[in-house]
């Protein structure tokens, strides 16, 4: 018991030595911890009054001036959605005008696809690299147009890479049987065929209610007689 009470006094020593270090350094640098408190705070009120006052009433601002070239884009007037009409901007100049705001980054991605269909590649590929996104439709649509534009260039290797991200990374009925069939055609023309019908047999087990599934039989059947496998 005597042991017992010892070791617990002397707990509490270590304790009360522990509390009193902790005041004295509080005491001793009292001055710049209350100046890290103030910087803290007027970095947080910044921070709000940037978002409140500035970036919210910006990005409005944007929203109402890419309503414009939206409906352009919806209307497969490319150009137009790029370049704006000389009475509404296009998505170029709300991506430099508003570059900060949710809108500007919206640009990005319609300006990526945008590029695409008019056949500028490169141009795609960096605005969709631009794209920042966690939607699960939107996300795989960016890398699958990043692969049709690798794959118009000729980057059968980069292509590649981003079908299997545009699979991967949102797995979904509407998307996911699309790049899967990409990737699997682009497999089969760099005659790696037994990777291709591992992805067609993807869509016959996991996707069998998609659009895909109609002809997938055909697909893999082809890819085994290029492969030399034997069917019976």
């Amino acid at each position: 018991m005597a042991t017992e009470e010892k070791d617990s006094n002397s707990k509490l020593e270590n304790v009360e030595v522990a509390l009193t270090k902790g005041e004295q350094f509080i005491e001793k640098n009292q001055k710049k911890l209350s100046i890290i408190a103030i910087g803290i705070l007027a970095l947080v009120l910044g921070i709000y009054a940037a978002n409140r006052f500035y970036l919210i009433p910006l990005d409005e601002k944007a929203q109402s001036q890419i309503f414009m070239a939206e409906q352009n884009f919806a209307k497969d007037s490319f150009e137009l959605a790029l370049t704006g009409d000389g009475n509404f901007p296009g998505f170029l100049e709300i991506i430099d005008e508003y570059a900060i705001t949710k809108t500007a980054n919206l640009a990005q991605y319609y300006s990526g696809i945008s590029f695409l269909r008019t056949g500028k590649y490169e141009e795609s590929i960096e605005n969709l690299k631009s794209f920042s996104c966690s939607d699960p439709l939107l996300e795989p649509i960016k890398y699958g147009a990043m692969g049709d534009a690798y794959s118009e260039l000729g980057d059968s290797e980069n292509a590649l890479k981003n079908y299997l991200k545009a699979i991967n990374v949102s797995k979904n009925e509407l998307t996911s049987p699309v790049y899967i069939m990409k990737a699997a055609q682009l497999l089969e023309s760099l005659e790696r065929y037994t990777e291709a019908i591992e992805l067609y047999t993807k869509i016959k087990l996991e996707y069998r209610k998609s659009e895909e599934m109609r002809e997938i039989e055909k697909y893999i059947s082809r890819a085994q007689v290029r492969a030399g496998i034997q069917i019976d």
